[in-house]
Formats: structure tokens, C-alpha cells, sequence
């Protein structure tokens, strides 16, 4: 009784932490670019941790943890080395500078927005905003995932209350506070994710003797259902049983975060120069723990083969099953890690969803002369909305146990990378990018991933994966965007040098960046 009492204690300190700040944040939220972009003034940390921890939610720490571990061993780390490198590292830096400078230049505060004023088209504005609606409400209801059976665990709470409370406190403090309050609280969650990780890799390693017992347990262990027979050592091994899927895997976590509106649009917000070199080496640093350290402890998830049955229950169930044995107190910490985890990436997609469906479908399409006042309020009214679809959906899918929606969650990523990635990295890049090649890319990214979900064995065996046709998407279309823009209608001249001049623009550095005549 008096550990439960803790647990519950420690849990209502937290949403009261949460809710507080989206309250003090009002003041940072009252026109549109301070409710979607904190007044393009928000620092490195904050930044960083807003990035990383939209990066990383319950999908990653249950599910895709549990998933590949499973199925890669040790080898799965790989997919948060990747995740740090590819995915925060060189995001950052090919990313970050010219995605501030240009967004500003056009004060655009959505992704749609700026294919909208980068190629000036409308139509490319609303297209965008269809394919970002349409996919991120699924991957929003995804979050939930994974979280019945941990506080189930800790707490005997009934999933559904967990669904209804995480939804409706997250929606209390990004309605107070916009984006400011999702940030600070961001670098909250992203401070207990960090250091709750690395309490539960050490406790599950030690309940198995330690890293190099642990390690020669795994290597014990072998796959019945390997076309080869038995390998034993290969879930030990450095590349794993499976080396061409597992680079699918990586790809598609690591490369992806280029193309999606929640994760591009923290480069709008961040504050300076110095911001975003520091921002760069925070969110590396924080993939690196974070997310290698989910990928490296489902590595082990087989030691506990006898506790898990993936037939019946699942990938999402290997971490719970790791998890169970550890002291009640320690399980306490990891529900409110995977809250953690889940809330600041609930909080960064209600926003892009909010902000795109109102900026860049209602303004000045269905309601003209739209304020920032009455932007700001409509936005807040489909942040309520978003949430309670997105509630709605687990709890449909929990209940009803409906494969089809958990498969729509999965296309979700690859739909929206493989749709913006290449036409954003080439506009900010490249002065000969086509709106006809905007086009294609949005219809081939978005298409081939719904596809794949309705008539998936249709596909090659290799792209029968969501996994691996939402990484065989984004790759296309890095040849798609140049080849279709070499063969139609070359922009009009004026318009992308006027779109260019921003870079242009001299801005006085510092002596230890640049020395002066």
C-alpha cells in the first residue's frame, strides 16, 4: 500500500509539473507565432530536447525496441546509432541553419506553408496539408501504444483512464501554452527519459549477471525459424541475423525525421547561430543515450524468451516482460519514463496538425481576413479535437484488437517522409526545384505507402515491410525531385532568386568565426 501510495504521488507531481508550465506559458502564446513557434526565440536546450524527444516516444522504447531486438539481437543498436547520426547529427547540420533563415524569410510556420511560398502555389499548400492531416492522425493515436500493459503493471489502472488522462493533460498545457510550454516541458521529459533509461538498462543487465553474462546468454541463444537452421551466437553477433532488413530499419528511423513536419519545424523556432551549434550536439548526444540505449536493451529481450509469447501477445509485450521482475518503485519510474516519451511527441504532432489544418487550410481558403487572435483559437479548438480522434482510436483499437488501424499506424512515418523529404531538402538547397516535381513525390511518397498497406503482397518480397517501402520511398524521391525537375516547367527565375536572397543577407559574426580585413 504505502509503495503504491509513492507511485501514485510521484505520478500526480508530475502532470501537476506539467500542467503548471503550460499555465505560466500563456503569455508566450497569445498570436500565431508565438503559439506555433515561441516567438522564433527558444535556445539550444530547449530546442534539442524538444527535437529529441519528439524523435523518440512509447513506439520507440515498446515497441520498435521490443520489435527489433527481437529480431536483430545486440545488432539493433545499430538503428539508435543511426537514429543519432543520420537522424540528429546530420539532420542538424544539413538542416537546421537553412531551414531558420529561409522559414523567416518567408514567415512561414508549417511545412506546407513554406512549399506553398517556396514554389508559389497554393495548391502545393493545400496538398501538403491534406497528406500531413491525413497521416499524422494515425501516428498520433500510435503513442498510446504500448502503455496498457506498463501501467497495467505498475498501477492496475485500466488502459483506457491511462489514454483519457495522458490525452486530456497533454491537451490542458499545450492549449495554455502553445509551443513554449510543449518545450519546457520537453526538456522535463527529456531529462527523466535520459536518466531513466539508463536505470533500467542497468537493472535489467544485472538481473541477468551483468553486461558480459548477459552478453554470453545471448550468445546462446539461436532461431529455430531461421531458413539456415540454428546459428548459435547470432543475436550476439555485430550485423545480426538479418543485416539488409536491419539497414531498412535504420533508414527509415534515422533518415525519415528529415521529411516530418513535427521534427522540421523545431528548426524554425530555435534562437540563433550559437543555438543551433550547440542545439546539434545536444540532440546527438541525446539520440545516442536514448535511443541507443532502447534499441541496445531490447537487444536482450530473447534472455526472457520464457516470459514472452510473441504469437500471442506481440512485439509490444518483450519489454514489458524484461521490465516485470524489477521492484515496483523502478517500474513506477519507467510508466513515467514512456509517459515522458510519449506526451512531448503527442504535444509536437497536435500542434503540426493544429497549425496546418488552420494556417494552411482554413485561412484564407474557407474564412478570409483570419486574425492571429481567432488563428490561435481555432488552432487550440483542433488541438481538442485531434486528441479525442486520437483517443478514440486506441481505445477502438484496444478494445477491438483491429490490426488494420495498428498497420495504418506503421505506414504513417513512411507516407509523410517519403512524400516531403526530398521536395524540403531540395528546396532549400537547389534554385531549379519544380512544383511538377513537388507534385510527384507527394503522389509517389504518400501513394506507394498506402499501397502497400491495402494490397501489400503485391509488392516484392523486399518491400512488402512497411519498414522497408517507406525507406525504399524516401530514396526515391531523392531521384524522383531532380529527374522530374529536369524535364518540366523550370520555375519562374524571379521568383527563386527573391527566395535565395535570404542566404545572401550579410550578418556581422564574431572574429573567432570570421576574421575581418
Amino acid at each position: 500500500m504505502e509503495v503504491l501510495f509513492v507511485k501514485l504521488v510521484l505520478l500526480i507531481l508530475y502532470f501537476a509539473i506539467m500542467v503548471c508550465i503550460g499555465i505560466y506559458c500563456r503569455k508566450h502564446a497569445t498570436d500565431v507565432n508565438g503559439f506555433v513557434l515561441g516567438g522564433r526565440s527558444v535556445g539550444p536546450w530547449l530546442t534539442a530536447f524538444a527535437y529529441g524527444t519528439s524523435y523518440f516516444s512509447a513506439v520507440v522504447f515498446v515497441g520498435y525496441a521490443g520489435q527489433f531486438g527481437w529480431k536483430y539481437g545486440i545488432a539493433a543498436t545499430w538503428a539508435g546509432i543511426g537514429n543519432a547520426i543520420i537522424g540528429s547529427l546530420l539532420a542538424w547540420a544539413v538542416l537546421g541553419r537553412r531551414t531558420r533563415i529561409m522559414t523567416q524569410h518567408f514567415n512561414s510556420a508549417t511545412m506546407p506553408q513554406f512549399f506553398g511560398q517556396r514554389f508559389q502555389s497554393k495548391s502545393l499548400k493545400i496538398g501538403a496539408s491534406i497528406i500531413v492531416f491525413v497521416f499524422l492522425i494515425p501516428y498520433t493515436a500510435s503513442l498510446f501504444n504500448g502503455l496498457s500493459r506498463l501501467f497495467g503493471m505498475a498501477f492496475n489502472i485500466d488502459y483506457t483512464v491511462c489514454i483519457v488522462l495522458m490525452g486530456v493533460l497533454t491537451g490542458i498545457y499545450v492549449i495554455a501554452g502553445g509551443y513554449m510550454a510543449t518545450a519546457i516541458n520537453d526538456f522535463i521529459q527529456g531529462c527523466v527519459m535520459l536518466v531513466g533509461i539508463c536505470v533500467v538498462i542497468g537493472a535489467v543487465l544485472n538481473s541477468q549477471g551483468g553486461f558480459m553474462e548477459a552478453l554470453r546468454g545471448l550468445a546462446q541463444v539461436s532461431d529455430p525459424e531461421m531458413v539456415n537452421g540454428e546459428v548459435p551466437g547470432i543475436f550476439a553477433s555485430f550485423f545480426g541475423p538479418d543485416p539488409i532488413n536491419l539497414v531498412g530499419v535504420i533508414i527509415l528511423t534515422s533518415l525519415g525525421t528529415w521529411g516530418l513536419p513535427q521534427m522540421v519545424q523545431k528548426f524554425y523556432a530555435i534562437k540563433s547561430e550559437q543555438a543551433i551549434h550547440k542545439g546539434t550536439i545536444i540532440s546527438t548526444l541525446f539520440a545516442f543515450v536514448v535511443a541507443g540505449g532502447c534499441y541496445f536493451l531490447g537487444g536482450f529481450g530473447r534472455l526472457f524468451s520464457d516470459k514472452i509469447d510473441i504469437a500471442a501477445n506481440g512485439y509490444d509485450s518483450v519489454i514489458p516482460a524484461m521490465l516485470s521482475g524489477l521492484p515496483e518503485l523502478l517500474i513506477a519510474v519507467v510508466v513515467i519514463l514512456v509517459l515522458s516519451a510519449s506526451m512531448s511527441t503527442l504535444s509536437s504532432l497536435v500542434i503540426a496538425s493544429s497549425s496546418t489544418l488552420t494556417i494552411d487550410l482554413l485561412k484564407d481558403n474557407v474564412i478570409k481576413n483570419m486574425s492571429d487572435k481567432k488563428s490561435v483559437f481555432i488552432m487550440r479548438c483542433f488541438i481538442v479535437m485531434f486528441v479525442v480522434i486520437s483517443m478514440i482510436i486506441a481505445i477502438v483499437q484496444y478494445k477491438q484488437s483491429i490490426s488494420f488501424i495498428a498497420q495504418l499506424m506503421g505506414v504513417s512515418w513512411g507516407a509523410l517522409a517519403g512524400a516531403f523529404l526530398a521536395p524540403f531538402l531540395y528546396g532549400l538547397y537547389w534554385k531549379k526545384v519544380t512544383k511538377a516535381a513537388c507534385w510527384v513525390n507527394f503522389v509517389f511518397g504518400a501513394g506507394i505507402m498506402v499501397l502497400n498497406l491495402a494490397c501489400r503482397s503485391a509488392f516484392p518480397t523486399l518491400l512488402q515491410s512497411p519498414i522497408n517501402c517507406g525507406a525504399f520511398a524516401m530514396l526515391a524521391g531523392l531521384l524522383i525531385v531532380p529527374v522530374v525537375s529536369v524535364f518540366t516547367r523550370k520555375p519562374d527565375q524571379a521568383m527563386v532568386e527573391e527566395a535565395f536572397a535570404c542566404y545572401d543577407k550579410k550578418a556581422p559574426v564574431a572574429q573567432k568565426n570570421a576574421l575581418s580585413d
